[in-house]
Protein backbone atom coordinates (compact mmCIF):
# COMPACT_ATOMS: atom_id res chain seq x y z
CA UNK A 1 0.00 0.00 0.00
CA UNK A 2 1.41 3.66 -0.67
CA UNK A 3 2.59 5.86 1.50
CA UNK A 4 0.37 9.08 2.19
CA UNK A 5 3.23 11.13 2.51
CA UNK A 6 0.98 14.45 3.98
CA UNK A 7 0.21 11.87 7.09
CA UNK A 8 3.67 11.97 8.59
CA UNK A 9 6.42 14.36 8.29
CA UNK A 10 9.88 12.65 7.61
CA UNK A 11 12.16 12.62 10.35
CA UNK A 12 16.09 12.63 8.67
CA UNK A 13 19.42 13.10 11.09
CA UNK A 14 22.15 14.08 9.48
CA UNK A 15 25.44 12.85 10.71
CA UNK A 16 28.69 14.67 10.50
CA UNK A 17 31.76 15.11 13.09
CA UNK A 18 31.78 18.64 13.02
CA UNK A 19 31.38 22.09 11.32
CA UNK A 20 35.27 23.12 11.80
CA UNK A 21 35.18 24.13 8.32
CA UNK A 22 32.41 24.40 5.50
CA UNK A 23 32.97 21.85 2.81
CA UNK A 24 30.83 18.87 4.42
CA UNK A 25 29.17 21.18 6.72
CA UNK A 26 28.31 23.26 3.88
CA UNK A 27 26.39 20.87 1.83
CA UNK A 28 24.58 19.84 5.00
CA UNK A 29 23.17 23.04 5.63
CA UNK A 30 22.09 23.29 1.94
CA UNK A 31 20.43 19.87 2.19
CA UNK A 32 18.36 21.16 5.77
CA UNK A 33 17.54 24.46 4.66
CA UNK A 34 16.50 23.89 1.57
CA UNK A 35 14.25 20.29 2.07
CA UNK A 36 10.34 20.79 2.46
CA UNK A 37 9.54 21.17 5.76
CA UNK A 38 6.37 20.51 4.63
CA UNK A 39 7.33 16.78 3.77
CA UNK A 40 10.72 16.76 6.41
CA UNK A 41 11.66 17.18 9.76
CA UNK A 42 15.37 17.38 9.24
CA UNK A 43 17.42 16.82 12.49
CA UNK A 44 21.81 17.07 12.96
CA UNK A 45 23.81 15.25 14.75
CA UNK A 46 27.55 16.00 15.58
CA UNK A 47 30.31 15.12 17.94
CA UNK A 48 30.41 18.89 19.12
CA UNK A 49 29.18 22.28 18.64
CA UNK A 50 32.56 23.72 17.65
CA UNK A 51 33.40 25.16 14.71
CA UNK A 52 32.78 28.96 12.98
CA UNK A 53 30.30 27.38 11.04
CA UNK A 54 28.11 26.04 13.60
CA UNK A 55 27.04 29.38 14.25
CA UNK A 56 25.29 28.67 10.44
CA UNK A 57 23.90 25.68 11.26
CA UNK A 58 22.10 27.30 14.57
CA UNK A 59 20.18 29.63 12.22
CA UNK A 60 18.67 26.74 10.22
CA UNK A 61 16.50 26.70 14.05
CA UNK A 62 16.65 22.39 13.66
CA UNK A 63 17.92 20.12 16.77
CA UNK A 64 21.38 19.36 16.65
CA UNK A 65 21.96 16.01 18.70
CA UNK A 66 25.53 16.15 20.71
CA UNK A 67 25.91 13.11 20.53
CA UNK A 68 29.31 10.38 19.19
CA UNK A 69 26.93 8.75 16.80
CA UNK A 70 30.17 6.46 15.63
CA UNK A 71 32.82 4.69 17.60
CA UNK A 72 36.70 3.28 17.81
CA UNK A 73 36.34 -0.66 17.44
CA UNK A 74 38.75 -0.80 20.15
CA UNK A 75 39.08 -2.30 22.76
CA UNK A 76 37.11 -4.78 21.32
CA UNK A 77 35.87 -6.08 24.72
CA UNK A 78 33.83 -3.01 25.41
CA UNK A 79 32.72 -2.15 21.44
CA UNK A 80 29.23 -3.73 21.88
CA UNK A 81 28.76 -1.65 24.85
CA UNK A 82 29.42 1.26 23.80
CA UNK A 83 27.55 0.88 20.16
CA UNK A 84 24.42 0.18 22.71
CA UNK A 85 24.51 3.46 23.51
CA UNK A 86 24.42 4.75 19.93
CA UNK A 87 21.80 1.93 19.08
CA UNK A 88 19.25 3.75 21.85
CA UNK A 89 19.67 7.06 20.76
CA UNK A 90 18.60 6.02 17.27
CA UNK A 91 15.57 4.09 18.56
CA UNK A 92 14.56 7.21 21.43
CA UNK A 93 14.58 9.66 18.80
CA UNK A 94 12.71 7.67 16.45
CA UNK A 95 14.55 8.41 13.26
CA UNK A 96 12.90 7.66 10.10
CA UNK A 97 16.01 8.24 7.74
CA UNK A 98 19.62 8.37 9.09
CA UNK A 99 22.03 9.75 6.49
CA UNK A 100 25.63 9.73 7.39
CA UNK A 101 27.96 12.88 5.96
CA UNK A 102 30.93 11.07 8.10
CA UNK A 103 33.93 10.85 5.81
CA UNK A 104 35.96 7.77 6.82
CA UNK A 105 34.97 4.27 6.64
CA UNK A 106 33.59 3.60 10.00
CA UNK A 107 31.09 0.93 10.20
CA UNK A 108 30.11 1.41 13.80
CA UNK A 109 26.97 3.87 12.55
CA UNK A 110 26.04 1.86 9.73
CA UNK A 111 25.64 -1.04 12.36
CA UNK A 112 23.97 0.51 15.19
CA UNK A 113 21.22 1.71 12.74
CA UNK A 114 20.74 -1.94 11.33
CA UNK A 115 20.11 -3.00 14.60
CA UNK A 116 18.11 -0.35 15.47
CA UNK A 117 15.99 -0.73 12.60
CA UNK A 118 16.17 2.38 10.73
CA UNK A 119 17.07 2.82 7.21
CA UNK A 120 20.89 4.22 7.28
CA UNK A 121 22.43 5.79 4.00
CA UNK A 122 25.76 7.47 3.75
CA UNK A 123 27.36 9.58 1.19
CA UNK A 124 30.70 9.05 -0.24
CA UNK A 125 32.56 12.45 -0.96
CA UNK A 126 36.04 11.41 -1.56
CA UNK A 127 38.38 9.05 -3.49
CA UNK A 128 39.51 7.22 -1.00
CA UNK A 129 38.90 3.40 -0.68
CA UNK A 130 40.69 0.06 0.20
CA UNK A 131 40.26 -0.86 3.27
CA UNK A 132 37.62 -3.81 4.78
CA UNK A 133 35.57 -1.50 6.65
CA UNK A 134 34.89 0.28 3.62
CA UNK A 135 32.97 -2.98 2.16
CA UNK A 136 31.01 -3.42 5.68
CA UNK A 137 30.09 0.52 5.44
CA UNK A 138 28.49 0.02 2.20
CA UNK A 139 26.85 -3.78 2.63
CA UNK A 140 25.25 -2.15 5.90
CA UNK A 141 24.01 0.74 3.85
CA UNK A 142 20.23 1.25 2.60
CA UNK A 143 21.18 3.30 0.06
CA UNK A 144 24.85 4.66 -1.03
CA UNK A 145 25.03 8.21 -2.66
CA UNK A 146 28.20 9.12 -5.03
CA UNK A 147 28.94 12.34 -6.42
CA UNK A 148 31.18 11.51 -9.64
CA UNK A 149 31.19 8.87 -11.95
CA UNK A 150 34.64 7.33 -11.46
CA UNK A 151 33.04 6.26 -7.84
CA UNK A 152 31.18 3.30 -9.03
CA UNK A 153 33.83 1.42 -9.80
CA UNK A 154 34.56 0.67 -6.26
CA UNK A 155 31.49 -0.99 -5.63
CA UNK A 156 31.07 -5.13 -6.34
CA UNK A 157 27.49 -5.68 -8.57
CA UNK A 158 25.29 -6.70 -5.60
CA UNK A 159 26.54 -3.09 -4.45
CA UNK A 160 25.79 -1.37 -7.27
CA UNK A 161 22.22 -2.24 -7.07
CA UNK A 162 22.31 0.67 -4.20
CA UNK A 163 24.43 2.75 -5.70
CA UNK A 164 22.68 6.18 -6.73
CA UNK A 165 24.75 9.63 -8.09
CA UNK A 166 23.91 13.15 -6.60
CA UNK A 167 26.33 15.44 -7.68
CA UNK A 168 26.44 18.35 -5.55
CA UNK A 169 24.30 21.39 -6.16
CA UNK A 170 25.23 25.33 -5.87
CA UNK A 171 22.77 28.40 -5.80
CA UNK A 172 22.95 29.44 -8.68
CA UNK A 173 21.23 32.83 -7.58
CA UNK A 174 23.76 33.74 -5.18
CA UNK A 175 26.66 32.70 -7.58
CA UNK A 176 25.28 34.70 -10.81
CA UNK A 177 27.43 36.98 -13.06
CA UNK A 178 25.19 40.01 -11.96
CA UNK A 179 26.97 39.89 -8.76
CA UNK A 180 28.73 43.22 -8.29
CA UNK A 181 31.56 44.22 -6.62
CA UNK A 182 31.52 46.94 -3.85
CA UNK A 183 33.57 50.52 -4.32
CA UNK A 184 35.55 49.69 -0.41
CA UNK A 185 36.35 46.25 -2.58
CA UNK A 186 37.70 47.53 -5.92
CA UNK A 187 39.31 50.17 -3.79
CA UNK A 188 40.98 47.41 -2.34
CA UNK A 189 42.30 45.63 -5.26
CA UNK A 190 45.59 45.58 -6.59
CA UNK A 191 45.24 45.11 -10.15
CA UNK A 192 44.35 47.23 -12.90
CA UNK A 193 42.20 46.73 -15.35
CA UNK A 194 44.48 45.19 -18.01
CA UNK A 195 45.85 42.46 -16.32
CA UNK A 196 44.54 39.06 -16.42
CA UNK A 197 43.34 37.91 -13.29
CA UNK A 198 43.64 34.34 -12.03
CA UNK A 199 41.74 33.20 -9.31
CA UNK A 200 41.82 29.93 -7.58
CA UNK A 201 39.54 29.12 -4.30
CA UNK A 202 41.24 26.24 -2.64
CA UNK A 203 41.70 24.49 0.98
CA UNK A 204 45.87 24.46 0.48
CA UNK A 205 46.44 20.16 1.16
CA UNK A 206 49.07 18.94 -1.01
CA UNK A 207 46.51 17.33 -3.23
CA UNK A 208 45.25 20.37 -4.65
CA UNK A 209 48.04 20.91 -6.58
CA UNK A 210 48.48 24.19 -6.15
CA UNK A 211 52.52 24.51 -6.39
CA UNK A 212 51.90 23.39 -10.32
CA UNK A 213 49.86 26.46 -11.04
CA UNK A 214 52.58 28.56 -8.93
CA UNK A 215 55.26 27.10 -11.05
CA UNK A 216 53.27 27.18 -14.44
CA UNK A 217 52.57 31.04 -13.36
CA UNK A 218 56.06 31.98 -12.65
CA UNK A 219 57.36 30.24 -16.29
CA UNK A 220 54.62 32.00 -17.95
CA UNK A 221 56.97 35.11 -16.92
CA UNK A 222 54.19 37.80 -17.84
CA UNK A 223 53.75 40.90 -15.75
CA UNK A 224 50.39 41.78 -16.70
CA UNK A 225 49.14 38.66 -15.22
CA UNK A 226 48.08 38.12 -11.60
CA UNK A 227 47.68 35.35 -9.34
CA UNK A 228 44.98 35.07 -6.28
CA UNK A 229 45.16 31.92 -3.89
CA UNK A 230 41.83 32.34 -1.91
CA UNK A 231 41.74 29.92 1.19
CA UNK A 232 43.06 29.34 4.86
CA UNK A 233 47.34 29.78 4.09
CA UNK A 234 48.29 28.70 7.36
CA UNK A 235 50.25 25.19 8.01
CA UNK A 236 53.48 23.94 6.61
CA UNK A 237 52.23 23.56 2.96
CA UNK A 238 50.95 27.06 2.82
CA UNK A 239 54.50 28.26 3.98
CA UNK A 240 56.28 26.12 1.21
CA UNK A 241 53.77 27.74 -1.29
CA UNK A 242 54.53 31.08 -0.20
CA UNK A 243 58.48 30.23 -0.52
CA UNK A 244 57.81 29.40 -4.16
CA UNK A 245 55.57 32.74 -4.36
CA UNK A 246 58.41 35.19 -3.60
CA UNK A 247 60.05 34.51 -7.19
CA UNK A 248 57.45 36.93 -8.29
CA UNK A 249 55.49 40.19 -6.38
CA UNK A 250 52.05 39.13 -8.46
CA UNK A 251 50.83 36.40 -6.60
CA UNK A 252 48.35 36.91 -3.23
CA UNK A 253 47.43 34.93 -0.60
CA UNK A 254 44.21 36.16 0.36
CA UNK A 255 43.77 34.06 3.44
CA UNK A 256 40.42 31.81 3.80
CA UNK A 257 37.21 34.20 2.73
CA UNK A 258 34.00 33.92 4.01
CA UNK A 259 32.39 35.51 0.81
CA UNK A 260 33.77 34.16 -2.66
CA UNK A 261 32.06 36.08 -5.02
CA UNK A 262 34.29 39.49 -4.85
CA UNK A 263 37.28 37.27 -6.34
CA UNK A 264 35.46 35.45 -8.66
CA UNK A 265 34.23 39.08 -9.87
CA UNK A 266 37.26 40.16 -10.65
CA UNK A 267 38.77 36.89 -12.38
CA UNK A 268 39.61 36.64 -15.93
CA UNK A 269 40.13 32.48 -15.17
CA UNK A 270 39.51 29.78 -12.24
CA UNK A 271 41.99 27.15 -11.95
CA UNK A 272 41.73 24.12 -10.26
CA UNK A 273 44.91 21.97 -10.46
CA UNK A 274 44.42 18.47 -8.34
CA UNK A 275 46.98 16.16 -8.30
CA UNK A 276 46.15 12.30 -10.06
CA UNK A 277 44.13 11.31 -6.78
CA UNK A 278 41.39 12.97 -7.84
CA UNK A 279 38.33 14.32 -5.97
CA UNK A 280 34.53 13.60 -4.96
CA UNK A 281 33.13 16.89 -6.39
CA UNK A 282 34.28 19.96 -5.77
CA UNK A 283 32.24 23.15 -5.60
CA UNK A 284 34.71 25.60 -5.59
CA UNK A 285 34.88 25.41 -9.62
CA UNK A 286 31.04 25.23 -9.90
CA UNK A 287 30.66 28.32 -7.62
CA UNK A 288 32.97 30.28 -10.13
CA UNK A 289 31.29 28.77 -13.32
CA UNK A 290 27.83 29.93 -12.28
CA UNK A 291 29.54 33.31 -11.58
CA UNK A 292 29.93 32.88 -15.20
CA UNK A 293 34.00 32.65 -15.15
CA UNK A 294 35.95 30.35 -17.43
CA UNK A 295 37.27 27.16 -15.53
CA UNK A 296 39.98 24.93 -16.45
CA UNK A 297 41.11 21.85 -14.30
CA UNK A 298 43.07 18.81 -14.58
CA UNK A 299 41.71 16.06 -15.84
CA UNK A 300 41.21 14.10 -12.69
CA UNK A 301 37.98 12.21 -10.63
CA UNK A 302 35.56 14.67 -9.72
CA UNK A 303 36.62 17.78 -12.02
CA UNK A 304 36.95 15.97 -15.10
CA UNK A 305 33.07 15.24 -14.44
CA UNK A 306 31.95 19.03 -14.07
CA UNK A 307 34.21 19.73 -17.29
CA UNK A 308 33.30 16.74 -19.57
CA UNK A 309 31.87 18.93 -22.13
CA UNK A 310 34.89 21.27 -22.31
CA UNK A 311 37.76 18.64 -23.23
CA UNK A 312 39.77 21.41 -24.38
CA UNK A 313 39.79 22.77 -20.54
CA UNK A 314 41.33 20.26 -18.72
CA UNK A 315 45.11 19.47 -18.52
CA UNK A 316 47.28 16.39 -17.10
CA UNK A 317 47.77 16.61 -13.74
CA UNK A 318 51.13 17.69 -12.16
CA UNK A 319 52.16 18.88 -15.87
CA UNK A 320 53.31 22.53 -15.73
CA UNK A 321 54.10 22.77 -19.25
CA UNK A 322 50.32 21.49 -19.85
CA UNK A 323 48.67 23.98 -17.64
CA UNK A 324 50.51 26.92 -19.60
CA UNK A 325 49.51 26.15 -22.63
CA UNK A 326 45.66 25.74 -21.00
CA UNK A 327 46.36 29.68 -19.43
CA UNK A 328 47.72 30.92 -22.71
CA UNK A 329 45.02 29.41 -24.98
CA UNK A 330 42.26 31.18 -22.61
CA UNK A 331 44.75 34.54 -22.95
CA UNK A 332 45.01 34.35 -26.71
CA UNK A 333 41.09 34.28 -27.08
CA UNK A 334 38.98 37.61 -28.09
CA UNK A 335 36.47 38.85 -25.92
CA UNK A 336 33.59 37.15 -27.76
CA UNK A 337 34.88 33.73 -27.15
CA UNK A 338 35.74 34.14 -23.65
CA UNK A 339 32.22 35.09 -23.16
CA UNK A 340 30.35 32.35 -25.29
CA UNK A 341 32.69 29.81 -23.24
CA UNK A 342 31.70 31.50 -19.69
CA UNK A 343 28.04 31.51 -20.86
CA UNK A 344 27.75 27.76 -21.75
CA UNK A 345 30.22 26.91 -18.37
CA UNK A 346 26.98 28.58 -16.38
CA UNK A 347 24.03 27.19 -17.99
CA UNK A 348 26.13 23.78 -17.74
CA UNK A 349 25.72 24.58 -14.15
CA UNK A 350 22.59 25.38 -14.04
CA UNK A 351 21.70 22.03 -15.94
CA UNK A 352 23.54 19.54 -13.86
CA UNK A 353 24.42 21.14 -10.85
CA UNK A 354 21.82 23.16 -9.50
CA UNK A 355 20.70 23.58 -6.05
CA UNK A 356 17.26 22.73 -7.10
CA UNK A 357 18.05 19.81 -9.28
CA UNK A 358 20.16 18.87 -5.82
CA UNK A 359 17.45 18.95 -3.68
CA UNK A 360 15.24 17.24 -6.11
CA UNK A 361 17.06 14.16 -6.44
CA UNK A 362 17.18 13.62 -2.62
CA UNK A 363 13.58 14.26 -1.69
CA UNK A 364 12.91 12.09 -4.29
CA UNK A 365 15.38 9.17 -2.85
CA UNK A 366 14.32 9.76 0.80
CA UNK A 367 10.41 9.22 -0.10
CA UNK A 368 11.27 5.78 -2.14
CA UNK A 369 13.44 4.71 1.05
CA UNK A 370 10.30 5.08 3.06
CA UNK A 371 8.06 3.63 0.75
CA UNK A 372 10.02 0.60 0.80
CA UNK A 373 10.40 0.29 4.74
Amino acid sequence: MPIDMTQKKIKIVYTIPNFDTAGSGKVVYDLVKNLDRTIFEPEICCFHERGAFMDEIKKLNVKVHLVPFAINYRPFFTFPFRLLKIIRFFKKQQFDIIHSWHWSSDFSEGLAAKIAGIPWIFTKKSMGWGNKAWKWRSSLSSKIITINSDMKSFFSKEILEKVEEIPLGVDTDYYSPQFKNSDEFLEEFTGNKNDFVIVSVVNLIPVKGIEVLINAFIELNNPNIKLYIVGNDQGAYAESLKKMANKTSTIYFLGKKTDVRPYHSIADLFVIPTLALGEGLPVAPLEAMASGKIVIGSNVCGVKDILKPFPKCLFEPNNVDCLKTSISTIMNMNYEERAQLAQEMRIRVENEYSMEQFIKMHTELYKNIIRRK
